[in-house]
């Protein structure tokens, strides 16, 4: 049994122009993705069946790459994955004339805009721990005494109290070098988001809006910074044409 058809929305852009981008659309077809448009705005679409799209890498692939393509052209606002229309009249009247001014004054926010990701982690854990530990005479105090603790009950209570106060410690450590690390680069952005991360070594995983014309001046910020913590720190850069972490339009018909 085949699923009722639709339309797949991947973003929206400034243009009145009806214009094809390519049979690049999501799922295993190959549909063309092409423009609808509404005065000098337009939603990028291609037919699709209506379903739920699994977050897998090949969908979120395809979505972004649409994206991608069109942003080699044009200030795309992208919308939520696995958005689907029932048809045109639904797209124009429920989406494209009602949010009009909306998607008119973000387009001209995030035109001229890219987003540059920044991802930063400690190399050598072994050695900020010995930092820790070193930076901290309680903590140093009470490692130093449970080494010579002969009962067992007592240097396991010992390791947990000690496990925590250096966790603690990492923590405090974390948010200064995040903050003198932030620092350097926010300036340069006219925005910037920070995603949650897992893990001892992270630092922070960090988006960063910025104008294309500050675009060479960023990255020889990262490159003097990069030199600077030399063996201490590795620092991950992404850039995107996409505001991903941005823009996100949610669509709910």
């Amino acid at each position: 049994m085949s699923s009722e058809e639709g339309l797949y929305l991947y973003g929206i852009i400034p243009t009145g122009q009806e214009q094809d981008f390519g049979q690049i659309g999501i799922g295993s077809r190959g549909d063309m993705v092409y423009t609808l448009a509404y005065q000098d705005i337009a939603a990028v679409i291609s037919k699709s069946p209506i379903i739920k799209y699994h977050v897998s890498r090949d969908n979120v692939f395809a979505h972004t790459r649409v994206l991608e393509t069109v942003a080699n052209d044009y200030t795309v606002l992208p919308i939520r994955f696995c958005t689907i229309a029932k048809n045109e009249e639904m797209i124009i009247n429920r989406l494209l004339k009602t949010r009009y001014q909306e998607f008119i004054q973000l387009s001209r926010e995030m035109k001229g805009k890219i987003e540059l990701g920044l991802r930063a982690r400690w190399k050598n854990m072994d050695a900020i721990f010995a930092e820790v530990v070193e930076e901290n005479a309680p903590i140093k105090r009470l490692k130093e005494a449970s080494l010579r603790e002969k009962d067992k009950q007592k240097k396991y209570a010992s390791s947990i109290k000690i496990g925590e106060m250096v966790q603690k410690a990492l923590e405090q450590k974390r948010t200064h070098e995040t903050r003198a690390l932030l620092e350097t680069v926010r300036p340069l952005s006219m925005d910037y988001k920070e995603s949650q991360l897992y893990g001892d070594m992270n630092l922070f995983n960090a988006a960063f809006l910025v104008d294309q014309a500050k675009e060479k001046e960023f990255d020889q910020r990262l490159d003097e910074l990069q030199k600077k913590l030399q063996d201490r720190t590795l620092l991950i850069y992404t850039t995107s044409v996409v505001p991903y972490s941005f823009v996100e339009l949610v669509v709910k018909w």
